[in-house]
């Protein structure tokens, strides 16, 4: 079976297996006794995006240890943030965090101590991925890499897609057919990249520019909500054209439509590091690092590589994977690409409390 064919099945099946899954606990044996009554009796709780785990591994997980993954969904990261701050970081054993928020994290205690002697596959991993956040350091393991850009219906727009100014200030026939990722961070950034700007500017003249960018833009955005990767994503319909997404989202919503192209636009764009962490209020600590080891057996590492489209920090795992998918650029970028783009720095608060501000009169 393709790996197409094999997530066309899990798609069917996922609204059936999830009712089976919240309702039925696997009752093969746990392999690690320090861990074995809690495991035995509670779930794990996971605060991911969605369609960000191949969900064979999870009941292959699950059948080994005997416990059930529960997974929690956010649409982009100021919805996780505000998941958390609602419940002082408290309720979820795992989850998914940018590494522009890391520091954050740590700060308000949120983040548990995480160590090679922890999770044994941490020796699988590039350094550059680990270290590329200080604040990650000894509290994050590096899950995926990718790119911030465009995917587009090259069937619908007049001319391929190269710049932001294509997005921001997009041609009359693409009125109401826009699509934006409702987060600051990529709004915001992408409209000073689009002006020629850092993404992490605080110059109080530049947030202004981008500012006017966003509101000049608001009548062609159809939505801000990030659009779905099923057959049913207003981009495989058309009723949106063009919009922000990330690199791995766009090949995966491409396999439902043959003319969705991606894009890092010639500006650059946001080179992201989303990292596994465990939680500090969980009770089950032990439990979440071996479902981190777990994730990072090279062979695991490399099948959710290939079922994400995203680039894994694993080396062990990039060994196994596919010639054409190691050398395709929307997963692995050029070095002119990345060097075009930037990660997201920690920003002044004043000038967080700007780009919020602006945040909100484009959005609500």
């Amino acid at each position: 079976m393709t790996m197409a064919q094999r997530k066309k099945s899990i798609k069917y099946a996922l609204g059936f297996l999830s009712g089976i899954l919240s309702a039925v606990f696997f009752s093969a044996p746990v392999l690690f006794a320090s861990y074995a009554t809690e495991a035995a009796t509670q779930e794990l709780v996971f605060l991911n995006w969605a369609d960000y785990l191949d969900p064979e591994l999870i009941a292959e997980f699950e059948a080994k240890h005997g416990i059930k993954v529960k997974q929690i969904y956010f649409e982009h990261d100021e919805a996780r943030d505000n998941i958390l701050v609602e419940a002082d970081g408290k309720g979820y054993d795992l989850a998914i965090v940018n590494g522009g928020n890391m520091s954050t994290y740590r700060a308000r205690g949120w983040l548990a101590p995480l160590s090679e002697t922890d999770i044994p596959n941490f020796k699988h991993l590039d350094r550059r991925w680990i270290g590329a956040f200080e604040a990650a350091e000894g509290h994050a393991m590096p899950y995926f890499w990718g790119t911030l850009g465009i995917g587009y219906r090259a069937d619908l727009v007049a001319e391929p897609i190269t710049s932001w100014q294509q997005l921001f200030r997009p041609a009359e026939a693409l009125r109401g057919r826009i699509g934006m990722i409702g987060d600051p961070a990529d709004l915001l950034g992408m409209a000073l990249k689009a002006l020629g700007y850092s993404a992490n500017s605080a110059d109080s003249r530049e947030l202004g520019e981008a500012e006017r960018l966003l509101h000049d833009q608001k009548p062609f955005v159809r939505t801000y909500s990030y659009v779905s990767l099923s057959e049913e994503s207003s981009l495989v319909t058309g009723e949106v054209a063009a919009s922000m997404m990330y690199n791995g989202d766009a090949l995966m919503v491409a396999e439902h439509h043959p003319e969705i192209v991606y894009v890092v636009p010639e500006e650059g764009g946001n080179v992201w590091i989303d990292y596994l962490v465990v939680m500090a209020a969980s009770p089950r600590k032990e439990l979440a690092k071996t479902f981190i080891n777990f994730l990072n057996e090279p062979e695991n590492a490399a099948r959710l590589a290939e079922f994400v489209y995203y680039a894994t920090p694993n080396l062990a795992a990039e060994r196994l994977l596919p010639k054409e998918f190691l050398e395709d650029p929307t997963i692995y970028p050029s070095k002119s690409v990345l060097e075009r783009s930037e990660f997201y720095t920690d920003l002044p608060p004043r000038a967080e409390k700007r780009r919020n501000t602006i945040f909100s009169g484009v959005v609500y």
